[in-house]
Parts: C-alpha cells; structure tokens; sequence
C-alpha cells in the first residue's frame, strides 16, 4: 500500500498541468469523500467556493471564525452561503476574544514575532486542526495562489500538512484568471474590495492597499506576516506555544473550577469557565 507521501506526490505528478476543477474532481477520486476545503470568506474567495460546490455538490467548508473579522465579512459569508449552497462548518477558537486579551493582552499589536504566532496559533491553527480531525478529512483544498508571495510560489498542487493532503486547484491562477471567473458566474463581491481592499482578514490588522505596498500581503498585520499559520510548511511550532502559554498565564476563574473549557487535548486540563 503506497504511503500519504506517495499517493500526494502522484497526484502532483498527475495534476500538472490540470485545470482547477479537473483538480477537485480528481482530489475527491483519489483521496475519497472525507474531502474538505477552506475559506476565510476574503475578497475572492466566492471563485473557489462556487468551483469545489460545482464539482463536489455539499463540499464541507471549513471556515475559522476569529471573532474579530469585519461586519462586512460576516454580511459577505451569509450572502455566500445562501447564494451557493454552502455546507458550512463554522469553528472558532476554544478561548473567547475576551478571555484571550484579558490574559494575554491585544497579541497582534506586539513588536515581537512570538507573540504574532500566539495569536495565530490560538485563534486560527488550533480551530483548523480541530476542524480536520472532527470532519476525518482526508485532503483539504485550499485557495492560495502562487501570485500571492514567495512562500506560495514553493507550493505544489498538494502537500502533506498536518497528516492530510492538502491541495491547491488554484495555485496557477492570477487576479486576471479569478476576475474573469467572477465576472462569467456573476458572483457577489466582497464589500471591502470596493473600499481598495486587495485582501482582508481580521479587522484589526487589515487594510486598503496603498501606492507604495510591495503587493498587497503587505496590508496584512502591518507587512510584518505574509502567512496567518495555517498554511506554512512547519505551523505545528507556532501551534505548539498554545498549550504553553495556556498553561503559563494566570487567567482567573469565572464559574464552577470543575467544568473545564471545551479545548484541545492538553489544554483542557488547564483552562476552566
């Protein structure tokens, strides 16, 4: 029996020059029906939540609710699923915006790296992996672009990442290939886009691309990010400072000591309502 190794590095192999949606029908072939994708509902994410609902009716769509995107995100995914269908699966972090902040204070306002990857760590790569586990994925399809930086420029179709295939039917697309795509199925827009938004994350560290931006990762946490975690090729690091800094700051206790927090294994044990 071929290794996950193996079968992804054929499935690359095949897929080389496949369209996007050759690309999904053929994820769902090869890696069976425990086939999911993501989306942050960004500004051109309706291109690839319309192609995988096309080719795989019912797609579960994994999508990591930080609790501090834009309103007009949260508008943009009700109009999403209502428009195409979507079998949404909302997931967000096991410790509450509040919570977060009174113990560890505004962590995407800090100078140091670390603390950046805590914030990532805690409210976008924990729900994900919870997301992966709970639905038995197989592969995880994804919608980055080798157009967007130089870490997605060293992508494959698919890679091994966090024990599934994940897989990326755009990779090979640019803003001309999903403008066009959007305009031919008539797709909603994101709101923000009209606001000179190029991309769009958490409200606090997203904003409209200026003259000087090197491109537009750039209005993303300062320019001082181009990843949020999630598809970084070693995340599992950043992931792992969760439980220690869970188990290391002091967050008082709001209710019954013997409840503990819905959370990740190893770190139930150390947070309670």
């Amino acid at each position: 029996m071929d290794t996950r190794g193996e079968t992804i590095g054929r499935f690359c192999a095949a897929m080389t020059d496949a369209d996007a949606a050759s690309i999904v029908h053929e994820s769902v072939r090869v890696f069976g029906e425990n086939v999911v994708m993501s989306s942050s509902f960004g500004i051109h994410s309706s291109v690839l939540l319309h192609l995988a609902n096309s080719v795989f009716p019912g797609i579960p769509v994994i999508w990591i609710d930080t609790g501090y995107l834009p309103a007009e995100t949260y508008r943009y995914v009700d109009t999403l699923v209502q428009r195409l269908n979507i079998n949404l699966f909302p997931y967000q972090s096991a410790i509450s915006p509040a919570r977060m902040e009174a113990g560890m204070g505004r962590l995407w306002e800090s100078d140091r790296p670390e603390d950046l990857d805590l914030y990532h760590a805690i409210r976008k790569v924990e729900p994900m992996k919870r997301a992966l586990r709970d639905l038995n994925a197989t592969a995880w399809i994804a919608g980055v672009r080798a157009d967007q930086n130089s870490f997605r420029r060293s992508l494959g179709v698919a890679v091994e990442h966090w024990g599934v295939a994940k897989i990326h039917p755009l990779l090979g697309w640019n803003e001309g290939d999903v403008d066009r795509y959007l305009r031919k199925y008539d797709l909603p827009r994101h709101p923000l886009e009209a606001k000179g938004y190029r991309t769009v994350g958490d409200g606090h560290s997203s904003r409209p691309l200026r003259r000087d931006d090197r491109d537009s990762r750039a209005t993303r946490f300062g320019g001082k990010r181009d990843e949020c975690g999630l598809h970084v090729a070693a995340p599992t690091e950043a992931a792992a400072g969760v439980t220690f800094a869970f188990e290391t700051v002091a967050l008082p206790p709001t209710g019954d000591p013997e409840q503990p927090l819905l959370a990740p294994e190893g770190v139930a044990h150390v947070l309670y309502y």
